[in-house]
């Protein structure tokens, strides 16, 4: 099967489990040796918090972003192996934390890096941030005139009807209960994170972590990043680059725009690496973070891409297997 318009995504904090990635873990050596070289970068057994989480800290963001691109990274390098090493993607995408594993693919970052600056990144959102999010199914305008009355702030547009929003505890109460009375039929919900990340709650860390990335040897893509910044495609100038990931911090990640400039620019197949949600304990239960939003998206279009992913074993066997029609 032809990869020449694929597209590699990527998602974000909200993805991570206690289990994620044991199952790639135990089939594959590669995932082993990924796994093995992050450990030594980050200078703890990554391995460990994410399979065993024994001190309860996946869900710390310091921890959540390292263990994330270390599991999304395993899964882009385990279907690429067991491919041939013939995939060669048109563009990646990320959502959020997933914009650097997206870079990593596609040779901006070295893995090595990439670790360092999403550690340093999470450290910083964790120590200096504050605040929670919410996610509300209105349209844009309401959402926006919703957090300016409360004191809140656009941190993603995920769908013309999905749009989340970041604040203090107590202003998220009062814009949820202003919403339910404004919109009875809307629903809104409460998201697990650190802080109010993509909002003015993470200038701070933004500053200190603009020092990082001015310092970090970034290199030409060797195919299209989408920024979340923008909604479109990162410029090849790495300064660009680096100012983008800065002002994303404090930003809202424009998603939606994200995977329409994707199909607008010819992918018409979108492949998911890494992450997991549901209910179940185990890998084998998770579903695709990102699959729901991409289906929305095109929902109805002459243009709908193709969708597969690589979360755990099954859905990489899934996906091989496709590619190897």
């Amino acid at each position: 099967m032809s990869s020449n318009s694929v597209a590699l995504l990527f998602p974000g904090q909200g993805s991570q489990y206690p289990g994620i990635g044991k199952d790639l873990f135990d089939n594959h050596e590669i995932v082993r040796e990924t796994y093995g070289e992050a450990s030594d970068v980050l200078g703890y057994d990554i391995a460990s918090l994410s399979f065993e989480d024994p001190k309860a800290e996946i869900d710390l963001t310091r921890f959540t972003q390292p263990a994330l691109l270390t599991h999304e990274i395993a899964c882009y390098k385990v279907f690429s192996e067991l491919t041939g090493n013939k995939l060669a993607p048109k563009m990646a995408a990320g959502h959020s934390l997933g914009e650097y594993a997206a870079l990593v693919t596609a040779g901006v970052l070295s893995f090595e890096l990439g670790l360092s600056l999403v550690k340093k990144r999470g450290e910083l959102m964790g120590e200096f941030g504050e605040g929670e999010m919410q996610a509300l199914m209105v349209d844009l305008e309401s959402a926006t005139t919703l957090a300016e009355e409360h004191y809140c702030g656009i941190a993603a547009c995920n769908l013309p009807e999905q749009n989340v929003v970041g604040g203090r505890p107590e202003d998220l109460d009062r814009l949820a209960a202003s919403m339910a009375e404004k919109f009875p039929r809307k629903k809104s919900a409460r998201l697990k994170t650190e802080g109010a990340f993509h909002t003015y709650y993470m200038v701070e860390a933004a500053r200190r972590f603009r020092e990082i990335l001015e310092k970090a040897d970034f290199q030409k893509p060797n195919f299209d990043v989408l920024s979340n910044f923008t909604g479109t495609m990162h410029d090849s100038d790495l300064d660009s680059i680096r100012s983008r990931l800065f002002l994303q911090l404090f930003n809202p990640v424009l998603w939606h725009k994200n995977l329409v400039t994707a199909v607008e620019q010819g992918a018409d197949m979108l492949i998911e690496f890494g992450g997991g949600l549901g209910k179940g304990e185990t890998a084998g239960e998770k579903r695709p973070n990102l699959e729901s939003i991409v289906k929305k998206t095109f929902r109805g279009s002459d243009s709908a891409p193709a969708y597969h992913a690589v979360i755990n074993q099954q859905t990489l066997e899934n996906t091989v297997a496709v590619f190897s029609e």
